[in-house]
């Protein structure tokens, strides 16, 4: 069972599943071209708890919790649950915090980026484009040394704790506590009121976990394999993400191509490119795209934890202090806090690199 998924065909069939779930839940409800982006659902998340005040990104993403919990039943059943922490948590803090908000002047993680592909949407070219300068960049590093660390093992409760969270989160979501404060906030309008049935997104989640977790799912290291190693492995599920959304968008009418500007998308090309290079580069250096973050921490890997929570408050930062793009365009602070994540990640590339001998 454990080689079954080892495989570039296995891992094209999760790609594939994957994509289908995307384009159905956009069906079912989720905003267009946004059948599953995790930098956007943390965003949502993070407004539902209050950190932002964004009333139209406000939902307790069901997709996010069963990535989480899928993830842990996986790794229980298969016996890959290994706590581990203290990979040089601080720094990937700040590569969690930064990588939101480039996806978010962007308007999506990377795996929006191929969703909205798969839509029609060209805007996306752009920021895939930027994405693999990122990548490139952080291999620069890799290849000069760069290393956080090694992680050690830790307590079992200490590698529960983003689980255990998801779970109060699932049973925020459940119960809607009307509490006096108004919290968790749930939007009534805009891409937070738009949502599939929370047992279908909860599944959605819930099975892609799984899988992910089973044959290792990332669309970072699938770019930064084929470029370091030329390993097609990772690769071959990205493919099958990008056909199989595209295959189910045909199937339900959700492929719109076209110029003009798509849902929940702009058309500023520089930042477009310029947001996911930002994004790109945090997540190589962090080893991993958002939901491979939300995989391994799954599996008990608290520095990935520590990533997830830099995601949150990041994607509060950069809606609560106009550094997040919308349609219209980029924020009032966009150019500025992009300028100072790319600073960031550089610096903290250059600063731990690992010197042989």
């Amino acid at each position: 069972m454990k080689n079954l998924f080892t495989t570039k065909k296995a891992i094209f069939a999760v790609g594939l599943v994957i994509g289908l779930i995307a384009a159905f839940l956009q069906f079912n409800g989720n905003p267009a071209n946004m059948g599953v982006c995790v930098a956007c659902f943390c965003r949502d998340i993070a407004g539902a708890l209050g950190l932002h005040r964004a009333d139209v990104v406000q939902y307790l993403r069901p997709e996010i919790i069963g990535f989480v919990l899928g993830s842990l039943l996986s790794a229980v059943a298969f016996k890959e649950f290994k706590p581990r922490a203290g990979s040089a948590p601080v720094v990937r803090f700040v590569l969690g915090f930064f990588a939101a908000i480039g996806a978010l002047v962007f308007l999506g993680c990377p795996w929006r980026a191929l969703l909205r592909l798969a839509g029609g949407d060209p805007n996306a070219i752009a920021g895939i484009a930027g994405l693999v300068a990122g990548i490139w960049i952080g291999i620069l590093f890799l290849k000069a040394g760069f290393n956080l660390g090694r992680s050690q093992n830790t307590y079992t409760a200490a590698g529960l704790i983003l689980p255990v969270i998801m779970a109060g989160l699932l049973i925020l979501l459940l119960a809607r506590p009307q509490l006096s404060t108004g919290a968790p906030f749930f939007s009534v309008k805009g891409p937070g009121s738009m949502h599939a049935p929370v047992i279908w997104s909860l599944l959605a989640g819930l099975v892609i976990g799984i899988l992910a977790q089973r044959t290792r799912f990332c669309t970072i290291g699938a770019v930064r394999d084929v470029i370091l190693v030329r390993d097609f492995y990772l690769m071959a599920g990205v493919l099958g993400l990008v056909l199989g959304a595209f295959a189910a968008n045909l199937f339900f009418g959700q492929f719109h191509p076209t110029l003009d500007v798509q849902p929940i998308a702009h058309t500023n090309t520089f930042w477009n490119f310029t947001g996911m290079v930002l994004a790109g580069l945090a997540f190589t250096l962090a080893g991993g795209c958002p939901g491979r973050q939300l995989f391994m921490s799954g599996e008990g890997d608290g520095d990935a934890a520590v990533f997830v929570f830099g995601l949150l408050l990041g994607a509060a930062f950069a809606h609560n202090f106009g550094v997040a793009a919308s349609p219209k365009g980029i924020g009032e602070w966009t150019p500025l806090f992009v300028t100072i994540g790319l600073a960031s990640c550089i610096t903290i590339g250059l600063t731990m690199i690992k010197k042989i001998g």
